[in-house]
């Protein structure tokens, strides 16, 4: 008898694009790890709303994300890949969980200081109560591990305390889940400040590049490309512009930094710059035409998307209803 596989669930807010950085670093990771789990993955579009977005950018940016995780290699038949806000069990368990969460958990939460530091207009209660939302992501689906980087663990600590606050009360109610730590990918670095993550928010629209940027565009962008003036391909300390751009080409032709330093010997850094540049392009294209094929058919694309959430939602309301039993509703 086959043993049943662990359950991971994770989740990306559809605010932008994601870029290469996010891609090596994340969604690989993803893709990964539908070999070993049964993956649920969402788009988390009723968190991106702690900040005021524009509807028809979120509705639009919301499906685009559907179709670039699914262009990345996320097998929709398998696994689970759907929008939040389609499984209305994720804002009520939420809210159950807002009861067993308490203020002051909540108020020591990094994430809320610094986004409140950067809207201060509006430090709305969403922002500040979103760690339960995301508790109740991870719980609804009797998770067992969860992957997450650095900045989610916090988030992933204050789960497991509301998991195991709960059912110390009511039983096992919840699978308290483990953190799994991402493989170590490439650790991409602005292409404008290599001291600086890539980010999608950067004001500098040569730092970053996106999965969907045109390849003129992507090889633009590399050209620009914050280097140094040894003019010699190695990797190094103090060479942090260079450092990042052989992370680059290293993530996407599989070759070791000493092999990278031996192509290139003797060679400038304009013609390095260049073939990372066609390398990530060449490597980004089938990537886009997959997303523009799924673009092409709307319909399709919302199908996928109404059956990953039926199917999401079933799971969903066997928790739901042990919840709301347990804490005295009448279901």
């Amino acid at each position: 008898m086959e043993q049943q596989r662990k359950r991971c669930f994770s989740a990306i807010q559809p605010t932008g694009q994601i870029n290469i950085g996010g891609y090596l670093g994340a969604v690989k990771n993803w893709i990964k790890l539908q070999e070993e789990f049964d993956c649920i993955y969402a788009v988390a579009d009723l968190h991106s709303i702690t900040v005021r977005q524009d509807p028809a950018l979120l509705r639009r940016n919301s499906l685009e994300m559907i179709a670039v995780l699914l262009a990345c290699g996320i097998d929709a038949d398998k696994h689970l890949l759907f929008l939040q806000s389609h499984v209305p069990a994720h804002t009520q368990l939420a809210w159950v969980l807002d009861c067993y969460t308490m203020y002051g958990e909540l108020g020591r939460m990094t994430q809320f200081k610094d986004k409140s530091a950067k809207n201060a207009d509006n430090i709305n209660a969403g922002l500040f109560t979103y760690p339960a939302l995301m508790a109740a992501d991870i719980l609804l689906y009797q998770t067992d591990v969860v992957p997450v980087g650095e900045d989610q663990r916090q988030h992933l600590e204050l789960t497991r305390i509301i998991a195991k606050r709960f059912n110390s009360v009511y039983g096992d109610v919840f699978t308290v889940p483990e953190g799994k730590i991402p493989e170590v990918g490439a650790k991409v670095r602005s292409l404008a400040d290599p001291t600086k993550k890539m980010s999608k928010s950067d004001e500098n629209e040569n730092a970053c590049v996106n999965l969907l940027d045109p390849r003129d565009v992507i090889i633009r962008k590399f050209k620009r490309a914050v280097t140094d003036s040894e003019a010699c391909v190695r990797y190094a300390e103090g060479k942090d512009g260079i450092n990042n751009l052989m992370s680059i080409y290293s993530a996407f032709t599989d070759k070791s930094y000493e092999q990278i330093e031996r192509e290139f010997e003797g060679r400038g850094y304009g013609e390095f710059k260049l073939a990372v540049a066609e390398t990530v392009a060449d490597g980004l294209k089938p990537i886009q035409e997959r997303f523009c094929a799924y673009m092409s058919d709307k319909a399709q694309l919302q199908q996928i998307c109404r059956d990953s959430a039926a199917r999401a939602d079933a799971l969903a309301q066997k928790t739901l209803r042990k919840v709301y039993k347990k804490v005295g509703f009448a279901v």
